[in-house]
């Protein structure tokens, strides 16, 4: 009889970065909820108790850290995991002291992002494995550009190419998707139009 996978929430206040992560976390055959801000977790754990949390440090309203330590106050032992897009010492510190698995920076490669999760399932239950992610090089690990590139151009190409549906269907302009095309046309990804 196989275990669960252990169940991660991840609180990401980014609709483009939430995405990519519930991506990878399914890549690695967990289970995942995500929510946009600290109270929306803070409501959603009443009702679906998870395992691990996978929080931004910089949410809107009530901050990764404030989160965290209500989450801590209401009984939740679940290890975490903080991403920030900018981290400073004393965010850290705290971080330590409501006993994160990790401080990542973004953007993180999957690799150790991997391997933070790796830990915080160890705490849980140590017999539970994480498939790896497989990268065409083994020695390069995965980034979340990577997984992000891989996202957006799925995504076009289910909606034929359309980029107002496919900015839409991933919650970020259409200016930002021209963006993010460009930067792929220019680094050899995609062709140009």
């Amino acid at each position: 009889m196989s275990c669960p996978a252990p169940s991660v929430l991840i609180i990401e206040d980014e609709p483009r970065l939430r995405d990519l992560l519930t991506e990878a976390l399914r890549q690695w055959d967990l289970n995942s909820t995500a929510v946009r801000s600290g109270e929306e977790a803070v409501r959603s754990i009443d009702q679906h108790p998870v395992d691990i949390l996978l929080i931004d440090l910089n949410l809107p309203g009530m901050g990764g850290i404030q989160t965290l330590r209500e989450l801590r106050q209401r009984g939740i032992e679940a290890p975490a995991i903080i991403l920030t897009g900018f981290g400073n010492l004393k965010s850290a510190q705290q971080a330590i002291e409501l006993g994160v698995v990790a401080f990542l920076t973004k953007p993180t490669p999957l690799g150790e992002l991997e391997q933070a999760l790796d830990r915080a399932r160890k705490q849980l239950k140590p017999h539970l494995p994480i498939p790896p992610v497989q990268s065409s090089d083994e020695s390069k690990p995965i980034k979340l550009q990577e997984l992000e590139r891989h996202h957006i151009l799925s995504i076009l190409h289910k909606n034929k190419g359309n980029r107002t549906l496919t900015a839409k269907e991933l919650g970020i302009s259409r200016r930002t998707l021209q963006y993010r095309l460009a930067e792929y046309q220019a680094q050899g990804w995609v062709e140009g139009d």
